[in-house]
């Protein structure tokens, strides 16, 4: 598949933007803590974004099943935390898919349904700002299924490792290499946002959110205990919350220093290779991780 968008083009739209954006999520939340701070993190901040709809990732660890179980799950998750913001009329929630890419095709689900028609009704002047904080899946669906979106999207996905790092077998790239390569190749729009060397800055710990998080009313106390249980057996009682930084870029993106690069080739060993001659994204390089947090404390405290 090769996107219909012209290197000027691509560029500009990768410009960071000034401005608010208008923004649809993708997320396994349910797949550990991070997921939830970032969906909340982007709902309390509608001076800078716009949440059109929120779309259930697939996920399978510990926690699930299979792909399909876990997408079922970061649902239901989605609607628990919508419920303790007192949101759950105002945001529409899909499924997404039930398994991972394949040899046979995109899959379908209402959340790439939902992407497809929004993205399509998105003028190229004012795109659709796709945030993935999971495996791809549904994003390169949607892609696949109308190669059109991506001269109207902007896509932010949190995957990888840093491109300097000796492999990029990160979790949510590790699940779907296919949908991965879709992103990657496409020629869409892309912010790429990896995580052991750039985002896993996004350090917290027991007693920050025991301070700052916890006394905030029922989504503060389900937050916390999220984040409790994730870090039960963590030395030190800290823990990244890495996907808060794909929407903190969005928030202010000084707040996640990026710059232009030639798109990296995923190998079959699961590392990059980096080669001069592909097309542009934006990489972020660093998370100034204070002020990431400061908003979200400031977010418990009103």
């Amino acid at each position: 598949m090769s996107a219909e968008v012209s290197d000027q083009a691509r560029v500009q739209r990768l410009e960071p933007p000034s401005g608010p954006v208008r923004m649809v999520l993708d997320t396994d939340t349910y797949n550990e803590t991070d997921d939830q701070f970032a969906l909340v993190h982007a709902l309390l901040s509608p001076e800078r974004l716009q949440v059109e709809a929120i779309y259930a990732a697939p996920f399978h660890n510990s926690r699930s099943t299979g792909p399909g179980h876990g997408m079922e799950l970061s649902y239901q998750e989605i609607l628990r935390l919508l419920g303790e913001l007192q949101l759950p009329a105002e945001v529409p929630v899909e499924r997404g898919s039930t398994d991972y890419l394949s040899g046979a095709g995109p899959g379908d689900s209402a959340a790439v349904r939902d992407l497809v028609a929004r993205a399509m009704a998105s003028p190229a002047e004012d795109p659709l700002y796709v945030v993935a904080i999971g495996a791809a899946t549904n994003v390169a669906s949607a892609l696949l299924l109308e190669p059109e979106i991506a001269g109207r999207v902007v896509l932010v996905w949190l995957g990888g490792h840093a491109l300097h790092w000796p492999d990029t077998a990160e979790f949510n790239l590790r699940q779907d290499v296919a949908a991965a390569r879709v992103l990657l190749d496409c020629g869409a729009p892309l912010v790429l946002l990896p995580c052991l060397g750039v985002v896993s800055h996004l350090h917290t710990s027991v007693p920050e959110i025991e301070r700052h998080v916890a006394p905030a009313g029922g989504i503060g106390r389900l937050l916390a205990q999220r984040f409790m249980e994730a870090c039960a057996s963590a030395a030190g009682g800290s823990k990244a919350i890495w996907d808060m930084a794909a929407v903190g870029y969005l928030i202010d993106p000084e707040w996640v220093p990026t710059q232009l690069v030639s798109s990296p080739v995923l190998t079959d060993q699961l590392t990059w290779q980096l080669d001069g001659d592909r097309h542009q994204i934006r990489c972020a390089t660093y998370v100034h991780r204070d002020r990431v947090f400061a908003k979200l404390a400031e977010h418990t405290r009103q």
